[in-house]
Parts: C-alpha cells; sequence; structure tokens
C-alpha cells in the first residue's frame, strides 16, 4: 500500500504525490465514508490518502487519513451539501482588493469566521496597492487594517507591478501548507506567479464593464514553492458556506465579541438586544468595529432567514 499527498483534484481524478516526489493519477475505490459530511467531493486537495497500484499504474484511493482542518464552501446556492475546497492547511492568505474589483468587509468577515472555525490563521493581503494612490483608496486601507490589526488578523500591502511585499509573503510561507482563496479578479494568480515564477499559473482577465474578475481557477491545486512550502490555489468564489454554524455560535468566531461577550449580563446572551450587553457597549464606546458588528448582525439575521 502506497502513501502520498493529493495536490490536485479534477473531480472523478486525484494527483497524488508519494514521499519520494512520485506523482500518480488516482481514482476513488468504491465508496468512502467521510464521518456524516454532506459534502460533494470525498478526496480533496490536501489530504493525506493511502492507495494501490493496478496493472495499468493507476492508483486506487482507499483511505483518507484523518484531516486536522479544511475550508468548505456550499456546493451550490439551493444545496445543503458542501465542497470541501482544501484540507491540512498551516494557514490562509485572504487576498482582496479596495477597487478593479472591490472586496466587501461582508466577505472578509464571512471568511474570517469560516476559518475560525476549523482553526485556520489568516493573513489578509490588501493586494494591487499600486492602484491606490488616491487619497480615499489610501483611507481605505488604513481603514481596513485599523479593523482587522488590532482584533490579531496581520494585513500585508502587496503589489505585483512595484514588487511590494512579495519577500515577505515568501518568508510567511516557507515550510507551510498555504491557501490563498480571495474573490475572483483580486489577482491571486499574478502574486502566485510572482512569488515563484516556475509555477506559471494562467492569469485572468478582469471585465471592462464591470471592473470583476472572471474565472480562470476551476479546482484546487497544491503547488511545491522554490523558496520551501506549498501554496494552494483554489476557484474564485463569492462566498464561503457557514455550514452547520448555529447563530448562537457565530459570536464565538468573532474574537473581539468573543472577549467581550464574559462581561455579558446574561450567559445566553446573542449581542443583539440584551439589556447589560457589555458588546453593544463596547461597540458604542468604539472598542468593537462597527463594520465588523454590524456584519455580525447581518449574518445573524441572515441566518434566521434560511431557518424560518
Amino acid at each position: 500500500m502506497n502513501k502520498g499527498i493529493v495536490i490536485k483534484s479534477t473531480g472523478s481524478w486525484f494527483s497524488v504525490k508519494n514521499d519520494d516526489n512520485q506523482i500518480f493519477e488516482c481514482r476513488i475505490r468504491g465508496k468512502i465514508r467521510l464521518d456524516d459530511l454532506k459534502s460533494t467531493n470525498p478526496v480533496a486537495v490536501g489530504d493525506v490518502v493511502e492507495f494501490s497500484l493496478a496493472e495499468d499504474n493507476v492508483g486506487l484511493i482507499s483511505k483518507i487519513y484523518e484531516r486536522k482542518n479544511y475550508i468548505i464552501r456550499k456546493s451550490s446556492n439551493l444545496s445543503k451539501q458542501h465542497h470541501i475546497v482544501a484540507s491540512n492547511i498551516d494557514q490562509a492568505f485572504l487576498v482582496i482588493t479596495l477597487a478593479f474589483p472591490e472586496t466587501s468587509t461582508l466577505f472578509i468577515d464571512r471568511f474570517l469566521i469560516s476559518a475560525e472555525a476549523y482553526r485556520i490563521p489568516t493573513i489578509i493581503v490588501i493586494n494591487k496597492v499600486d492602484l491606490y494612490k488616491s487619497e480615499k483608496l489610501s483611507e481605505l486601507v488604513n481603514q481596513i487594517k485599523s479593523i482587522y490589526n488590532p482584533i490579531g488578523y496581520k494585513c500585508i500591502e502587496t503589489s505585483v507591478v512595484e514588487n511590494v511585499n512579495i519577500d515577505l509573503l515568501r518568508e510567511l510561507m516557507c515550510d507551510k501548507v498555504s491557501v490563498f482563496s480571495g474573490n475572483s479578479g483580486v489577482g491571486k494568480s499574478s502574486l502566485i506567479n510572482k512569488i515563484d515564477s516556475k509555477l506559471n499559473i494562467r492569469v485572468g482577465e478582469i471585465s471592462d464593464s464591470h471592473h470583476k474578475g472572471k474565472h480562470t481557477t476551476t479546482f484546487a491545486e497544491m503547488h511545491h514553492v522554490s523558496s520551501g512550502g506549498y501554496i494552494i490555489d483554489t476557484p474564485g468564489i463569492k462566498g464561503f458556506g457557514l455550514i452547520d454554524m448555529k447563530k448562537e455560535e457565530m459570536y464565538h468566531f468573532f474574537p473581539e465579541i468573543f472577549n467581550y461577550s464574559a462581561q455579558c449580563k446574561y450567559n445566553n446572551c446573542t449581542h443583539v438586544h440584551e439589556p447589560n450587553c457589555a458588546v453593544i457597549q463596547h461597540v458604542k464606546d468604539g472598542d468593537i468595529s462597527l463594520s465588523r458588528y454590524e456584519n455580525y448582525l447581518n449574518l445573524i439575521l441572515s441566518d434566521e432567514e434560511k431557518h424560518r
């Protein structure tokens, strides 16, 4: 029996790399059940698997080792199933842009609480800073940093055009498995190519009419980086699904809200309307970002709508 790590998935075929850096094309042997996960894909990039080789040298995956974490998204708006984007991740880089296209703070917070839920440390990469020369956009950069730096999320400004902080990204990624994610068009592929030009990942274009990115990455793939470590490039997606996350637990994944919640009068405080809610008071005092709190309320209300 052979053991390896899944470095590419195209749905029915999986590329698996063993310890000797040999790559085998594999299929799944029979049905592999993973707990009770309602997933559209039983095997994901980053999975450590066991496989046997058939006479035609095609691998048959028979076992998936326990995952330490994973990132998921809904398989479709109507489906209750989800799709595992990648697993066994050391850290995530959430690539955002403040224009061309604009990334909303709601998208950022949806990603961050999903990452918090699966204990994946996240670094926010503010990309294309060469385009933010205007006073308005420069102020937006500072605003994002003032929201997320104080609550423990490192924010890094980057530019492929001006080579800003590319060396810092390489340093942070060394000897780690990192996932790059974000909306389509934010420049993930260009950043990855700048980090390691040998990877030569296809770069998309930005729609002139809507300033939104076109999807270029259609499946997750793990790439070895020359300077050390691995990058998992993921499809551009509009939002990560908060699968099976109860609204009563939502505040646990906002670190600043969770910290102040211990001061609330009631143990079951939802931090929405209760009297003597410490969280609401700290929002009024400016200790909790109004943007983050409003996104928290937005996520709770959208969760209530789904369960009506």
